[in-house]
């Protein structure tokens, strides 16, 4: 700033327009900026848009990512970052059922992720009991998708408890996928019809869409569909995760860590479905 006004107050008005003292510039207030004014007004009609029944998402799916480049970056333990499961999901919750979004998936540990180091993944193991057990009382619908029976017995037990105490709660239903993948869970629906073939349940022609989807494990969800997918940390793919299921939703991808993932940058993902126009694979016209 010029030397003028060094060690000269800046005054807030009750507008959010930000002048100088009348001493500066003969008398006459000097407006800084009304940028925040056009920020204010940007921001309102955004969150009206927002709140518009019609545009909200029903699912919404989340790769949680970044959690370890979070810790890094500052020189902690990669622990440090999977701390943030639990408030941030618990954040997210509370923002999407007040937005009237009815399910959430959130991909927190991958079939693949069993490579990390023994030291990582069983902190998260201990730190997915907590999170169940914190979320059983939260008034959510909570139930996990993926391989149960390669879960540690505690978290399983804890799981299973989770989901029987929670069934019936109204609401958002929150779904964790836990020992998951998209290859898997394709691969144990057909596992699952084949043998109802065998066992003359069904009829080769009476496998449709419809069946198939019965035997996913999303199946549990009033709607298994998500409508948009939301993956934090900059990376630009879908890593296994509800390979089905995502056939025609909206991606959305933010360089913003997951720990750093909060309203503002929930809010802006639903802003850019809301502007979307979704097709389906039919005309633009």
């Amino acid at each position: 700033m010029n030397s003028l006004f060094v060690g000269r107050p800046i005054v807030k008005s009750s507008y959010n327009v930000y002048t100088l003292p009348s001493s500066i510039c003969g008398g006459h207030f000097f407006k800084v900026s009304n940028s925040l004014s056009l920020y204010d007004d940007h921001r309102r009609t955004r969150i009206e848009i927002i709140r518009n029944s019609e545009l909200i998402p029903k699912h919404v799916a989340i790769i949680m990512d970044g959690n370890r480049r979070w810790a890094k970056a500052r020189g902690l333990p990669v622990q440090e970052g999977h701390k943030f499961l639990a408030p941030n999901l618990k954040n997210i919750c509370n923002i999407s059922s007040k937005l009237g979004i009815q399910v959430i998936t959130a991909f927190a540990f991958s079939t693949e992720n069993w490579n990390r180091s023994s030291e990582e993944v069983d902190f998260l193991m201990r730190l997915f009991e907590e999170f169940f057990e914190e979320f059983m009382r939260l008034g959510v619908r909570v139930s996990l998708i993926g391989g149960k029976s390669k879960l540690p017995t505690k978290l399983q037990q804890v799981i299973e408890l989770t989901e029987e105490v929670t069934k019936s709660n109204e609401g958002l239903h929150l779904m964790m996928a836990l020992n998951y993948g998209g290859q898997y869970d394709m691969l144990q629906a057909t596992k699952n019809i084949a043998s109802k073939v065998k066992d003359g349940l069904i009829k080769l022609e009476d496998i449709d869409y419809t069946l198939f989807e019965q035997e996913l494990t999303t199946k549990c969800a009033k709607f298994p569909k998500p409508d948009l997918l939301i993956r934090t940390g900059g990376e630009q793919r879908i890593s296994n995760f509800l390979l089905w299921q995502l056939a025609y939703s909206e991606l959305y991808f933010t360089n913003t860590l997951f720990p750093d993932f909060g309203e503002e940058a929930l809010m802006d993902a639903i802003f850019s479905f809301q502007r979307r126009h979704r097709r389906f694979g039919g005309h633009t016209y």
